[in-house]
């Protein structure tokens, strides 16, 4: 298995197969910067595939095959460049692990990037709602009900973090904005001030307080209740803001799990180029048709091609 179908076009490159894989075919440093979603260990389970590194039947066989990931971003990353990642602390089950508590499965990706060679480059944390997780996850730690039971037990809810690594060595094309920041994604867009100083105030913020929520691929998609559904799609405001901070106009943002193409799709939509990977041939297809939508209004500039033969 290396590819089963692929979708080229001057903006986007997608290709449905096993992301280590089509990895191998990427010229090294080539890949001006990388977010994406990794599986959340064995929390969910996404497919039935063999391949899917979220059937890993423990933790530890998880973060093995997820280092051959790591290994392959690291070679195909420009030297000096960074990449991200979205991920959360993971609740311990008493019938899965034998306890209840939370794991940290941030601090053991940040590791094993390191252990690669990967700097450590910075972290934010993106609030959530825990009225909204109590009610999505029964979590006993987020019952009022517990505290009045027995507060020992309750904990505060699980944010989202975005973690992102820089490969050493100097960055042959600087990330200027003259101009300050031009825009802005999230909530309650600052009207005092100069503008850029109050974007960049809040796009530095240790904390993201004003992530929308809801602003998904899925709801900008339209997608039908039928469709299959993404289990946790990346806000595009976390996307754009991550784009905006780390890459130019025309630069190739890859995701080796593309998912329902959320990364790809806001990457297109901002004038860089796309590479994504997907093993589910359910999400590849929903992504493909959310590329569609992505180019519709685009100008239709020759943004891309990769190397005839670099894939």
């Amino acid at each position: 298995m290396k590819v089963l179908n692929q979708v080229i076009t001057d903006m986007y490159s997608l290709y449905h197969g096993d992301c280590v894989e089509v990895m191998k075919s990427i010229p090294s440093d080539s890949i001006h910067y990388s977010i994406f979603s990794p599986p959340f260990s064995n929390l969910y389970t996404y497919s039935n595939s063999e391949r899917d590194m979220g059937n890993s039947k423990n933790d530890g066989e998880f973060y093995q095959h997820f280092s051959y990931v790591v290994d392959e971003l690291y070679r195909v990353l420009i030297p000096g460049r960074v990449l991200s990642f979205h991920c959360m602390d993971i609740p311990a089950m008493k019938e899965r692990d034998g306890y209840i508590g939370v794991k940290d499965f941030p601090g053991d990706l940040i590791r094993i990037f390191q252990k690669r060679g990967f700097i450590y480059h910075s972290r934010v944390t993106i609030w959530k709602d825990p009225l909204i997780e109590a009610t999505r996850t029964k979590a006993i730690g987020l019952m009022h009900k517990q505290l009045m039971k027995d507060s020992v037990m309750c904990r505060q809810g699980l944010p989202d973090y975005l973690i992102t690594m820089r490969k050493p060595g100097t960055n042959p094309e600087r990330i200027e904005h003259p101009e300050g920041l031009t825009s802005f994604a999230g909530e309650d867009e600052p009207s005092e001030g100069v503008y850029s100083h109050q974007v960049w105030r809040r796009y530095a913020s240790p904390v993201w307080m004003d992530i929308r929520q809801s602003n998904t691929l899925q709801k900008a998609s339209a997608r039908d209740n039928n469709d299959e559904r993404h289990i946790a799609p990346l806000q595009l405001d976390v996307i754009e803001r991550a784009l905006t901070l780390w890459t130019n106009p025309g630069d190739i943002a890859f995701t080796p799990y593309g998912g329902i193409m959320s990364e790809a799709y806001q990457a297109v939509k901002m004038e860089r180029r796309a590479v994504a990977v997907e093993l589910k041939e359910s999400y590849f297809n929903a992504g493909v048709n959310n590329m569609k939508m992505a180019v519709k209004d685009q100008p239709q500039t020759n943004l891309f091609m990769m190397e005839d033969d670099a894939l």
